[in-house]
């Protein structure tokens, strides 16, 4: 078992004294179940398992009363190691999209107060629910929600035996704007690449360090992949279903143009707005994409500022992004080689680690030729910032600079094949320092 930065998160919930049920929402595969196991297990004395996606049969115990008593009666005649005492008994609703009903308990497991509740879902985003169960209630102001990411780059790193005192070591080299020494810089750029290519999923990265073999890592990839396919012809609305696989499998496509910019015409010739605007969508509530709006000004506050018709779109993990292109990137990747697709893949490494911090994507583009690869938030200011495969020029980047009257941008972020550096207002940076970008 790795460790996850939901640890935490876990340990200060259930040291709250007015914590609610605890739902916790992802895509799938992500790690959510073993998570939240491993943290039940170490924790209480008593964890109740039940798989809503496995055991369908365990629906029926929450289609009578929802009291407690009733219901742990109920549970323990159908699950005869279950055992109940107050405050040391974990419940866990593993896939709970597929029982709401039991999602329609939590209020009154909150009330009542004896027992510790934590559900996972895999598509609690898209609709909640099918739309044949919309007789059940989400009970609002009796749960708690969060979000849960594959691994991240930091995360990789614990998984890989990188110590505290490294991280903190690039931690200060970004603080004081100081070259990281050779050995940890060149060992870092590896590390960055093997990440690029395995991603954040536990399964894959578990496959990659049992075996270091690249084509069972991606026949794990592939196979994620397609249970998302999968659940879309599952959980989604009948007439969306082809359009939203159509959606998904342009992404490649749409990323492998100059210009990233998402268009439905490339999802299907003459394809529409209209035709695709809610099939998008729903691959986003799903946690599989993570959208990059393009700004109108450079100006804080991002959000306000979105044009939410221009956008761009990226895979949530990169190991899955990569799965999905050509026979042989991996191998050209961890070579170094990134020529056809280095634009996409590193805007999509960068889309990772960003949407993985929790942070909201914006990028700035005019019909003038500026374009700025991600735009972001950064020490109180609206600071660009472009990424480049190696190294090289960011013509744009300095046009902003050079204005600072029309674009109100007073400093720059470069991420490449580098160590750190500044020029000037530009900060030059690895690739691999991405996650230590956490000043807002």
């Amino acid at each position: 078992m790795y460790k996850r930065k939901i640890e935490q998160f876990l340990l200060g919930w259930k040291n709250d004294t007015d914590r609610k049920p605890l739902v916790i929402k992802g895509c799938r595969q992500c790690g959510k179940t073993s998570s939240v196991l491993e943290f039940a297990r170490k924790n209480y004395k008593n964890v109740i398992y039940m798989d809503f996606h496995e055991q369908k049969e365990l629906c029926s115990l929450f289609e009578g009363s929802l009291q407690i008593d009733y219901l742990t009666v109920a549970i323990s005649a159908a699950i005869p190691s279950a055992k109940f005492e107050k405050e040391k008994t974990c419940l866990i609703f593993d896939e709970i999209q597929d029982c709401p009903q039991a999602r329609s308990s939590l209020k009154f497991f909150k009330l009542d107060g004896r027992y510790d509740v934590i559900c996972t879902g895999s598509l609690l985003g898209v609709n909640g629910y099918r739309t044949s169960d919309v007789n059940y209630s989400v009970p609002v102001g009796f749960e708690t929600i969060i979000d849960m990411n594959p691994m991240d780059f930091e995360e990789w790193l614990w998984a890989n035996g990188i110590q505290d005192s490294v991280i903190e070591l690039l931690k200060t080299s970004l603080a004081e704007e100081k070259p990281v020494p050779k050995p940890i810089h060149d060992r870092m750029r590896q590390l960055m690449l093997q990440y690029i290519v395995v991603g954040g999923m536990p399964e894959a990265v578990k496959k990659f360090f049992a075996t270091h073999d690249m084509n069972q890592v991606v026949a794990i990839q592939r196979n994620i992949v397609e249970e998302y396919k999968t659940d879309m012809v599952k959980y989604a609305n009948h007439e969306d279903r082809n359009r939203i696989r159509e959606c998904f499998e342009s992404i490649p496509r749409q990323l492998s143009k100059e210009n990233k910019k998402f268009t439905y015409s490339m999802v299907r010739k003459g394809g529409r707005s209209k035709d695709y605007v809610g099939c998008l969508q729903w691959i986003e509530d799903a946690g599989i994409i993570h959208r990059c709006y393009n700004l109108s000004i450079t100006e804080l506050p991002l959000s306000g500022n979105a044009i939410q018709d221009s956008f761009k779109v990226f895979m949530s993990d990169t190991g899955l992004f990569i799965s999905m292109l050509d026979e042989g990137t991996q191998s050209d990747i961890l070579q170094g080689n990134l020529f056809g697709y280095k634009g996409a893949i590193y805007e999509n490494v960068v889309a990772d680690i960003l949407g993985k911090m929790g942070r909201k994507l914006y990028y700035f583009h005019k019909t003038d030729g500026i374009e700025i690869d991600f735009m972001m938030r950064y020490n109180g200011e609206c600071t660009p910032l472009e990424c480049k495969a190696r190294t090289g020029n960011a013509k744009s980047l300095s046009t902003l600079l050079k204005h600072p009257e029309k674009y109100h941008v007073y400093h720059a972020l470069k991420f490449g094949d580098y160590n750190v550096g500044r020029e000037g207002a530009l900060l030059t940076l690895p690739l691999y320092m991405g996650f230590l970008l956490t000043k807002v």
